[in-house]
């Protein structure tokens, strides 16, 4: 059974009376409209069978009951279990059943009716409720449904009292069979989540529309077919108007009830996510000539279509540049309003996404309206997902089993009927991660009946035996024993394919994301995808001091529970982007910059665009030496066509005498030219960022002084005019440096190799922790001497460096050269040794790591900025002189690990605010990160709340930080970003310094003699 009394689905629009009101196009002002959200009466039980006697009365004494909102999920409001899974039934699999404990969520309102309603069929209609529910109205039962993403409609004509209070029960059951269907990757969150509302409409009205918007083969011309169904069978005549976005009229027909409308609009404007042009229609229905009913409707003209092994939007190949969402709120729920999905669609087209995957669900319905108008392409799933049977060792179970063909058909068909007149929606998903079987074969066949427009897609299909689309997830792109899949796919497969998932977005990460677009870019059968995920799953919590943090699986008491698995988005649960969303916008972004010869001003533009030409685009440039813009200027993109490249000359000028030591950089941003609906004008899209060939000799220095040794038992000190450093001669350590009587450093430079686990390390920690002891570091000094030169004081320290029970280490050389003038020149050597063949395969870092006064939390750097970047998450990082702060060095991930890193840094300077600090140097470049906490406060704490910062400034300067990859649920590292058990070599000039003596600029220019 998959319901009672529940009315057909049939798409989702609104009625008005006149076509002033239907112009506005909100319920306000529809024909009769009442929305039931808002505070309800609320009562939790173990299982239906306690429900008290006659609950669904009227009359019924609800004293003993709690006030809840709608929509709202109750786990979140207080009742029930909070409960995440990935994978998990919370129940033995025993289908259709379900446990005897069914928590079961009573709910109850009054409402009243204005006269608006009188004469009307009146329709109860609930747009979500997780996971089954029955309805009564004023004691007499209405119906029941189930597929909680799913709309049910009910008639409650006969029911309504228009001229009294009535009551409206309803019976919500956190598990039914309809269960086994809804096991996506997500919190199990229930009750009545979305909108509730009450609509009075002609009974002579139209009951459901079909919109179909094509375009002709020339893609040039419209055709529009439209199909209606009526309440009652009446002598009805529908007048149909176009208008486009000018307000002019393009058509208009009349045509008697019984007819289908079909329409060619000469030369249209397509659709497209990059050109979402879209056509007001108005379907006028009038009774004789007595005017019933106005609905407007938008028309989005486009044309999807197969072509041996690509898929075409109005004839071309297009790319995915997507992410998949959920609807979620972190203080809501899966509660989500029309402002909120906004944001979110604007944001995404800011960083430059055009594609949404509805995972694993339809959305909300406000979501369509609004990808049509901003333009963004959608992949609408089936609430449809069986996970959980993947451990039965009968994946198919429920898939392949006939019984269940109505299950499943039913939910897809209820998703097209609601969705199918939205231009933004490319393909229908039968759902997600349930295996193959005869249910999903007939799914397909039901859906292209449907819908022949459109194109059906599956990753479970793995044959794509009935789906359009060869679709995958996580795909590697190399593998160390075998061919990895997505080199089989160029090669072998005869469809198009997509990603459907790709690049696990979990905590720092993902990486590798150049790697992908790029093969996106090179072969046309490879149509893009969609990045897991959008949104952090995580729930907003406060500490007893009220500090705001986020929780996640298991700080519940959930088991099981797939713990943080559900903090795997490119947005926080804050709606703050995370550096990977800025590293995908610059991927993905539409403008691709070559230099050719920067030293004319000649470059070369691709445009990535599908069907925009660039000519949207000012082009803003600037010449910057180390952080001063010398010169700029902007100048209009002539017409490039989407696809296309040329060659430009920018009219700037090097000639300009070169300051010594001084650093100069090209600097080019893409800005909107006219303001579109998602940004305003100036807004830029693209960017890039190019270090000029002007090469310039520093100022050479002599770093001259008198230097003092004292030494006994433990310690060495070294004094000069205004400063000393001391070293431990048992560690071997340098202990501090001080300077004008203030301690800038108070431990340097130490070998580590060990970095926090990030939330891409998840498959390999117990590896890292368990077998080769990584976060268990050993320094073991075998010796220490020091020797004076003329003008310096030179100390090398020899050691062994390993982990605990290792027979692999480094065989390490501290060299320490310190000068008069407190310069001291650095250098770590580290030799593989021992038994190598037992090293593990990848180190998570090589460098080394310094205190420093905790006064010093002013940040000036040259280097890959602003935000964190990694080998394999670099392309958003330019390189040039950037300020910061320690603190905002540090990117706040829901769960504590180790973030931050900045690559190709030649220089760092950190001050406190009189100007003193310490300044480190190198052209070669090194990576650099620093913050208030150790590793193993990010390695230990659980979440942001656990960390409590330290009374000193940690200082990394790494030879290399290991990739960061997608292996929480995807490719690995790629060998060529790896840190492994290698030899290196740090050098870097450590520097105490004060501003009122020199800036810091001057110090980045100098160069020690």
């Amino acid at each position: 059974m998959d319901h009672i009394n529940r009315l057909e689905p049939r798409a989702h629009f609104l009625s008005f009376p006149t076509k002033e009101r239907a112009l506005l196009n909100e319920n306000k002002y529809t024909h009769a409209f009442k929305n039931l959200n808002g505070l309800w009466k609320f009562l939790l039980i173990d299982a239906p069978e306690y429900s008290p006697r006659n609950f669904y009365a009227p009359d019924f004494d609800t004293k003993e009951m709690f006030d809840i909102k709608v929509p709202g999920n109750w786990q979140v409001q207080g009742y029930g279990k909070m409960h995440y899974s990935d994978l998990w039934y919370n129940f033995p699999i025993n289908p259709p059943y379900v446990p005897t404990e069914n928590p079961t969520g009573i709910y109850k309102r009054q409402f009243t009716v204005d006269e608006n309603f009188k004469g009307k069929k009146v329709i109860l209609r609930f747009c979500g409720v997780d996971s089954a529910f029955h309805v009564w109205v004023n004691g007499q039962e209405v119906g029941y449904s189930k597929g909680a993403r799913n709309e049910a409609e009910f008639d409650v004509t006969k029911l309504i009292h228009e001229d009294d209070a009535n009551d409206l029960t309803v019976r919500v059951y956190q598990w039914s069979d309809g269960t086994y269907l809804e096991d996506q990757d997500m919190w199990w969150l229930s009750g009545i989540f979305r909108d509730v509302e009450l609509l009075g409409v002609p009974f002579a009205g139209v009951n459901d529309i079909k919109v179909v918007a094509d375009l002709d083969e020339d893609y040039t011309n419209g055709l529009l077919d439209l199909s209606f169904k009526f309440r009652e069978e009446k002598s009805q005549r529908i007048e149909v108007e176009l208008i486009d976005s000018a307000g002019k009229q393009v058509s208009q027909t009349s045509v008697n009830q019984q007819e289908r409308i079909h329409m060619e609009i000469p030369k249209v404007e397509p659709w497209t996510a990059e050109t979402p042009n879209l056509y007001q229609m108005m379907i006028s229905v009038y009774e004789g000539d007595e005017l019933i009913e106005v609905i407007p409707q938008q028309v989005g003209f486009r044309n999807i279509r197969l072509a041996g092994e690509v898929f075409l939007v109005n004839g071309v190949a297009i790319k995915f540049k997507g992410v998949n969402r959920h609807d979620y709120n972190p203080r809501n729920g899966r509660v989500v309003s029309k402002e909120e999905i906004e944001k979110d669609i604007i944001l995404m087209k800011q960083f430059n996404i055009n594609a949404i995957r509805t995972s694993h669900y339809p959305a909300s319905y406000y979501l369509y309206d609004l990808c049509d108008h901003y333009g963004m392409y959608v992949i609408d799933e089936t609430d449809l997902e069986c996970h959980g049977f993947e451990l039965t060792g009968k994946y198919d179970w429920i898939s392949d089993d006939p019984e269940w063909e109505m299950a499943y058909v039913s939910r897809m068909v209820r998703m097209i009927e609601r969705d199918k007149n939205h231009p933004s929606i490319i393909l229908w998903s039968l759902g997600n991660e349930s295996a193959f079987g005869s249910n999903f074969v007939k799914m397909a066949e039901v859906a292209k009946k449907m819908d022949s427009t459109r194109l059906v897609h599956y990753e479970g299909d793995f044959e794509v035996e009935a789906a359009d689309i060869y679709s995958t997830m996580y795909t590697w792109l190399e593998h160390p024993t075998k061919k990895p899949l997505m080199k089989t796919i160029i090669e072998e497969s005869k469809k198009p394919h997509i990603l459907c998932e790709y690049c696990h977005a979990m905590g720092n990460g993902p990486g590798n994301l150049k790697e992908y677009q790029d093969l996106f870019y090179t072969h046309d059968k490879l149509q893009g995808g969609f990045i897991w995920e959008w949104f952090d799953h995580g729930i907003e919590s406060y500490t007893e001091k009220g500090e705001k943090y986020y929780r996640y699986g298991g700080d519940f008491g959930d088991d099981p529970s797939n713990k943080d698995f559900c903090i795997d988005g490119m947005l926080m649960p804050d709606r703050t982007p995370s550096p990977s969303l800025y590293e995908y916008k610059k991927v993905i972004e539409p403008i691709q910059t070559t230099e050719i010869d920067l030293a004319e001003g000649k470059i070369e533009l691709l445009s990535r665009f599908d069907f925009q030409n660039l000519q949207i685009f000012d082009l803003y440039y600037s010449i910057i030496e180390d952080e001063t813009v010398i010169e700029d200027g902007t100048i209009s993109l002539p017409s490039i066509s989407a696809r296309q490249k040329m060659e430009m000359t920018l009219p700037y000028s090097l000639n300009f005498i070169p300051q010594p030591g001084a650093s100069y950089f090209l600097k080019l941003s893409y800005r909107l030219n006219a303001a579109m609906a998602y940004a305003p004008k100036g807004y830029e899209l693209a960017s890039a960022n190019f270090e000029l060939p002007i090469m310039t000799e520093g100022l050479v220095v002599e770093p001259n002084g008198r230097l003092q040794v004292e030494q006994d038992e433990t310690k060495l000190n070294i004094v000069g005019e205004n400063f000393s450093v001391t070293f431990d001669t048992v560690r071997g350590t340098l202990l501090k440096m001080v300077q004008d009587g203030q301690t800038l450093i108070e431990r340097g430079p130490k070998f580590t190799l060990w970095r926090a686990p990030i939330s891409n390390d998840m498959e390999i920690i117990d590896e890292m922790k368990k077998k080769h002891f990584l976060h268990l570091e050993h320094e073991i000094v075998h010796s220490f001497n020091w020797e004076k030169a003329d003008r310096s004081i030179k100390i090398i320290v020899e050691t062994i460096n390993s982990t605990t029970n290792s027979a692999w280490h480094y065989k390490c050389t501290y060299s320490y050269t310190i000068f008069g003038s407190g310069d001291i020149l650095f250098n770590i050597e580290g030799i593989p040794s021992g038994k190598i063949d037992t090293a593990p395969d990848m180190l998570p870092r090589l460098g080394v790591s310094m205190h420093v006064n905790k006064a010093l939390n002013q940040v000036k750097y040259l280097g890959r900025g602003p935000r964190g970047n990694y080998a394999d998450s670099k392309e958003a990082g330019y390189l040039g002189v950037y300020s910061s702060s320690v603190k905002d060095m540090f990117t706040n991930y829901v769960v504590p690990q180790a973030n931050g890193n900045r690559m190709d840094t030649r220089w760092v300077a950190l001050t406190d605010d009189r100007g003193q600090g310490v300044f480190v140097a190198e052209s070669s470049g090194f990576n650099f990160s620093t913050s208030y906490y150790e590793e193993a406060d990010l390695d230990q704490a659980k979440h942001t709340c656990d960390l409590e910062e330290r009374d000193y400034v940690v200082v990394n300067i790494d030879y290399k930080q290991n990739a960061l990859g997608s292996f929480s649920c995807g490719q690995w590292q790629l060998e060529k970003y790896r840190t492994t058990f290698e030899k290196f070599d740090i050098s870097f000039r450590l520097t105490g310094f004060n501003r009122k003596e020199a800036d810091i600029l001057s110090l980045s220019h100098e160069v020690l003699n």
